[in-house]
């Protein structure tokens, strides 16, 4: 059984520790998320490229599902976040308590959609008989797991709002290690168990998700300051729901367009031929490292921000930006000179024709050059987020990203050709940084809530 680790109170101590210690585990979290999908891709490879394209069209569904998910995720974390700030033990239990039904629900309603309507769904993509065939038995046993998927997603939230990422990260790598065991198994048998193939892979998947399951709500019962009283089954409170759902909504857009627009991108790029797909498939698997990192110092800073917010210390929330914009432009630094100055070893270890070198080594000097404003984007997306203001991140997000397809229709038609789509990439992940950066200094200066609370703080130190 893992080691209880109680609520972190992140509104006192060294701000940059705080942050430190709660986004890493949150990194390793991403990490093991990401890695479920490329285990699965490993074994499933070797059945060949009809399997391969299976359980990848079928993924499809599984990303979408993230859109759901974000909005009792949010939901969770900057209640619980908020609430343990204010020491506030029934707002805890109410933010949790909504945030477990509200995904329940979702997930059961997802699921069934996509389960009675995968037919049409996989048709779309003209995969043809026999691999539609295996898409489609895919999809439906993810579509029976599909409450365990979504539901770990909001218990990680819970922990991390309240300022412990531990558990969690321990809890999604047991299930990693689940499905690492399970997939060979179950995809080519062993004694008494039968071949299953695409089947074995969703069934490791969703048996491993229902393992981690198990453990959170085991977990759950060793944690009174967080779990004890839930009531799961009482009436929702309705206005709390569309709090919820108002605060969530923006994020889900964001993420539901951001899957429409990446397949728009895609499609884009198809007219370069498999190798130039490759490329962005594998480059994009690289520049990830830079975004999951600062994914991890997102949701680090939405639970710092979000407990300050509740405890009403403005000045931490606004001095704590700046030491997490600090830490963040280190990795976005790094990450952009490795990028630019690596290229070509770095993607000579997974590609080896020199077309695809060439191509490759461009793709990572373009991108490479927006890694600082793309890490500062996430981090500033986060301290938005902790203080319940999910609009800014989402507008700029949205708008950015949509102007990706009209703009990468244009450069591409230029002397660019190809470079003209990643530059299109690197430049809107720019403009993100610097629009939404400049946003949230400017709401930090000149909102009345914001200055109040910073002038109470100051007025507070001076009388100490």
């Amino acid at each position: 059984m893992l080691r209880s680790t109680r609520t972190v109170q992140l509104t006192e101590g060294s701000i940059f520790k705080a942050l430190i210690k709660l986004a890493m585990p949150i990194i390793g979290t991403s990490f093991v998320q990401m890695a479920y999908g490329l285990v699965d891709m490993i074994w499933v490879g070797r059945l060949g490229s009809g399997a391969v394209a299976a359980v990848g069209t079928s993924g499809f569904f599984t990303w979408l599902a993230n859109a759901f998910i974000v909005i009792p995720r949010i939901g969770a974390e900057v209640g619980v976040a908020q609430s343990t700030g204010r020491q506030d033990r029934a707002g805890v239990e109410k933010a949790i308590r909504h945030s477990l039904q509200l995904i329940f629900v979702l997930a059961v309603l997802y699921a069934t959609v996509i389960a009675v309507f995968r037919g049409p769904l996989l048709g779309f993509y003209r995969l043809g008989p026999e691999i539609q065939g295996m898409a489609s038995t895919y999809l439906a046993i993810i579509c029976l797991g599909m409450p365990f998927f979504a539901i770990n997603p909001v218990f990680t939230a819970i922990f991390n709002g309240s300022g412990d990422s531990t558990t969690p990260f321990r809890i999604n790598t047991l299930g990693l290690v689940t499905n690492m065991i399970l997939d060979p198994i179950l995809i080519f048998g062993l004694g008494p168990i039968p071949r299953l193939e695409v089947a074995g892979a969703a069934l490791a998947t969703v048996l491993s998700q229902l393992l981690a399951t198990t453990v959170f709500i085991l977990e759950a019962r060793r944690r009174p300051e967080l779990f004890a009283g839930l009531r799961l089954f009482a009436k929702p409170d309705w206005g709390y729901l569309r709090d919820m759902f108002t605060m969530g909504l923006p994020m889900s857009v964001q993420s539901a367009l951001y899957t429409l627009i990446s397949m728009g991108i895609a499609r884009i790029i198809s007219a370069w031929g498999p190798l130039a797909i490759a490329v962005q498939r594998v480059g994009s698997q690289i520049e990830s490292i830079s975004w999951m990192t600062g994914g991890g110092f997102q949701s680090a800073m939405s639970a710092f921000s979000g407990q300050n917010y509740g405890a009403r210390r403005g000045r931490r929330v606004y001095r704590g930006y700046f030491v997490g914009l600090g830490i963040v432009s280190g990795v976005g630094l790094s990450a952009t000179a490795l990028l630019v100055f690596a290229a070509r070893p770095l993607i000579s270890i997974f590609l080896h024709e020199p077309e695809a070198i060439a191509l490759g080594a461009d793709y990572l000097r373009i991108i490479g050059v927006s890694q600082l404003p793309q890490v500062v984007e996430l981090f500033t997306a986060g301290a938005f987020i902790g203080l319940g203001r999910t609009s800014p991140p989402s507008v700029v997000g949205i708008s950015l990203n949509a102007l990706r397809i009209p703009a990468a229709l244009i450069l591409s038609a230029t002397a660019l050709g190809l470079d003209g789509v990643w530059w299109t990439i690197s430049v809107s992940s720019i403009l993100k940084g610097v629009i939404l950066s400049s946003w949230y200094l400017r709401f930090m200066n000149t909102n009345p809530e914001m200055l109040s609370l910073r002038a109470e703080n100051t007025a507070q130190e001076g009388a100490a």
